[in-house]
């Protein structure tokens, strides 16, 4: 079921709450085959009320406050990467060779945003660094789907074939993450339980105090730091000199944090300074990657007992594919998503990079209700998720005939005609606009779920976060900065 129970179970949450949470429902927002538009709002609904459980057990107050969940404000949140606006300037989201490409015998998507990756897979398809697109449509063109998907994964880039709901189900990868619970969850050892300082003033402030090390890149994870920031955190997103940040996505995500570059090697006793203090561990990195670092769960409890250590992942950590590389786009792709929101022949995309902000709101709900958990029982603890399990999560939901997010006819028939129209537009070799790029909130602007304000970036026209109950805040305490600019220090 794509509805809040389902997450909030998953989140182990006492279902007695759920009587605090009411929705504003918009039927326009976010159309699509699938029923994204209620997985958005659960996600953010259940983000929210782990925020007001905790913030209740702080404050004290005798009742959780109630949350409200607009699905105005959910949808506008779930395109911010879209809404962004820099001094007027609209963001760049896709670089020219992240799209859909024809092979020999269907579909690929591929992933080149990072000049990393773009040089990778033009290895893989045995082109100069400097080649055109319309040169890598021929690439495509003469080979087979899922050679492309092998050599690409092989040469370190990223690339999947497009598979429908059956093939992928058939595939060892879909029964590894249909085993797992949406959420994973877990303690790590017997730590003391935490003991917070209480809460007074406004707005309440769930996670003041707590100190958030962001190792997360490309938006589940950022989205979910991005929202503890939001709720009063001292978030410092950490990331290699090496390894430049993309500047409207870094922008985007970086409300309410600070940002520092830190070499893993060289910089060892600066983070190992940080993570002393740190209460919360988010990383976003492909499962696996940064165990050589000594970052593994069980290796951080090991030198900060009571530490929260959150993990996304695109595939999840187990499996054939668990040590792979991935985005929102490739997971569509993989999973059948693709095809079942395509139009003529061609595969689509939902209307929202849906996997990874549905996601990030989940991950900071799971990191919040372990705060809540430890404060009863104690004990560092391990959160686990993953885009595919969302993705499975989203798939399930339609088949078992619950509300399928098309609305009314009309709209249904709106959302096809604009895949249509879109599909006239295109041209496959030099695409103005990939389909997981489109859109605003689902229908007409963006209503009044937008904000302005100066930073050190420029003026920027951003979109208001989702997560609202009563008496907490409705904005971020400070704007992004650039990337890397702050010093590698707690507040």
């Amino acid at each position: 079921m794509t509805d809040i129970r389902f997450a909030w179970s998953a989140l182990g949450g006492d279902p007695a709450l759920l009587a605090q949470v009411s929705s504003v429902v918009r039927e326009e927002t976010l159309p699509a085959r699938l029923p994204v538009r209620d997985l958005a709002r659960s996600c953010v609904g259940a983000c929210a009320l782990a925020a007001a459980e905790l913030g209740a057990r702080r404050a004290p107050l005798t009742r959780t406050p109630a949350v409200r969940v607009d699905d105005g404000a959910v949808a506008t949140a779930f395109v911010s990467e879209r809404q962004l606006l820099v001094d007027g300037r609209a963001p760049v989201l896709f670089a020219p060779l992240s799209r859909f490409w024809r092979t020999a015998d269907g579909w690929v998507r591929t992933h080149a945003n990072y000049p990393h990756h773009r040089e990778r897979l033009l290895h893989a398809l045995g082109l100069p660094a400097d080649a055109a697109p319309a040169s890598a449509e021929r690439a495509f063109a003469e080979r087979a789907a899922l050679d492309v998907e092998d050599a690409v994964h092989a040469a370190g880039g990223l690339a999947v074939a497009l598979r429908t709901p059956a093939q992928w189900a058939a595939h060892p990868q879909a029964a590894e993450i249909a085993a797992r619970p949406l959420v994973e969850r877990g303690r790590l050892d017997a730590a003391r339980a935490r003991a917070f300082a209480p809460l007074d003033g406004a707005p309440l402030l769930p996670a003041a105090g707590l100190r958030v090390l962001d190792l997360t890149r490309v938006l589940a994870g950022p989205v979910a730091t991005r929202t503890l920031a939001l709720l009063g955190a001292d978030v410092l997103r950490v990331d290699a000199p090496g390894l430049p940040e993309l500047v409207d996505q870094h922008a985007d995500t970086g409300f309410g944090k600070r940002s520092t570059l830190l070499d893993l090697t060289a910089d060892r006793r600066a983070f190992e300074e940080l993570l002393a203090a740190a209460d919360v561990v988010v990383t976003g990195y492909r499962p696996g990657a940064l165990d050589r670092f000594g970052l593994s769960p069980e290796a951080l409890a090991e030198r900060r007992p009571g530490l929260v250590v959150a993990q996304v992942s695109a595939w999840g950590a187990y499996g054939p594919w668990g040590g792979r590389r991935g985005f929102d786009s490739l997971v569509q792709a993989a999973t059948g998503i693709a095809v079942t929101e395509g139009s003529a022949g061609r595969p689509g995309a939902l209307p929202a990079q849906a996997l990874d902000h549905g996601t990030g709101y989940l991950l900071a709900a799971a990191v919040l209700r372990a705060l809540t958990e430890q404060a009863h029982e104690g004990g560092s603890r391990l959160v686990r998720l993953a885009l595919a399990r969302t993705a499975a999560w989203l798939t399930e939901g339609a088949r078992m005939g619950e509300d399928d997010g098309k609305g009314t006819a009309k709209e249904s028939a709106d959302a096809k005609e604009g895949a249509d129209a879109e599909e006239a537009r295109r041209q496959s070799a030099e695409p103005t606009a990939d389909d997981d790029e489109r859109g605003g909130d689902g229908r007409g602007g963006p209503g009044p779920w937008i904000a302005e304000a100066g930073s050190p970036i420029g003026r920027l026209r951003y979109a208001l976060p989702p997560v609202s109950f009563d008496g907490g805040p409705r904005d971020w305490a400070r704007p992004p900065g650039p990337w890397g600019a702050d010093p590698a220090r707690w507040l």
